[in-house]
């Protein structure tokens, strides 16, 4: 990013910081009207700084190739069907696959947050999964979180020359079991009236774990098919947007 696209990033943090310090909310496809509004506000002002980097580092990589667009669109279609497959999990939310860690993994995790954000919006209005009031705490835990997760891990692996489709599994894997840790941590913030943050905070790690982990299995191996797919038809593409390196 330019020095202009930073500050304004930098900007747009400063002001989610001063506006987020409100009460803590949900995240991850919670349906429509199951947070108060205030839970609702937060989230979304908390988002907004990894939706303008992520807005210009697009802008970026489609400015420096135009063959980029083909991934980054199978990116958030990827994301669309996989994160449509919803199974039952706790009151106000479901368990299902992600499919942010292929993005994160090409293109690192803002650029996500967009992808994430559109795909969001279109299963609200065509798939009444989540909704447009909760948009801003669903697109955290699955667009913001997961992704960052998904990207630090690979990246880390990638420095310890860990082979690479092991890489991608256990970043994908831990992308999406994080993804769920971050919901069950903030229904356990809004919905502890009953008990203690504590005790709310273990029965949703408990009630997602079970149906959570092996979701997270077969998304790992699902990413590692598609990376093997493009290493083998789209290495100009991967190339371009610094996923191989030139020469391999």
């Amino acid at each position: 990013m330019t020095k202009k696209q930073q500050r304004f990033v930098a900007v747009s943090a400063a002001f989610a910081l001063c506006l987020g310090i409100l009460p803590a909310a949900n995240a991850m496809h919670i349906m429509e009207g199951a947070l108060p509004a205030g839970y609702c506000v937060a989230w979304g002002v908390i988002c907004l700084p990894f939706l303008v980097a992520g807005f210009f580092s697009i802008r970026k990589t489609l400015s420096a190739n135009r063959r980029t667009l083909t991934l980054l669109a199978m990116s958030g279609a990827f994301i669309f069907v996989i994160s449509s497959l919803k199974i039952p999990s706790v009151s106000g939310s479901c368990s299902h696959m992600t499919g942010t860690g292929l993005g994160a993994i090409l293109f690192g995790p803002t650029p996500v947050s967009i992808l994430g954000l559109i795909v969001l919006i279109f299963q609200a209005l065509l798939l009444a999964h989540g909704g447009l009031t909760t948009l801003g705490a669903n697109t955290f835990s699955m667009a913001v979180a997961g992704p960052f997760v998904t990207f630090g891990l690979f990246w880390l692996l990638k420095k310890l020359r860990v082979n690479r489709k092991i890489s991608v599994f256990l970043a994908a894997f831990v992308g999406d079991l994080f993804t769920y840790c971050v919901t069950a941590f903030q229904l356990a913030m809004a919905h502890n009236s009953a008990t203690t943050f504590g005790v709310a905070l273990k029965e949703n790690l408990v009630i997602f774990a079970g149906t959570q982990i092996p979701l997270a299995v077969v998304e790992g191996i699902l990413t590692v098919i598609i990376i093997i797919g493009l290493e083998a038809y789209a290495k100009p593409e991967l190339k371009a947007i610094g996923y191989l390196k030139e020469g391999k």
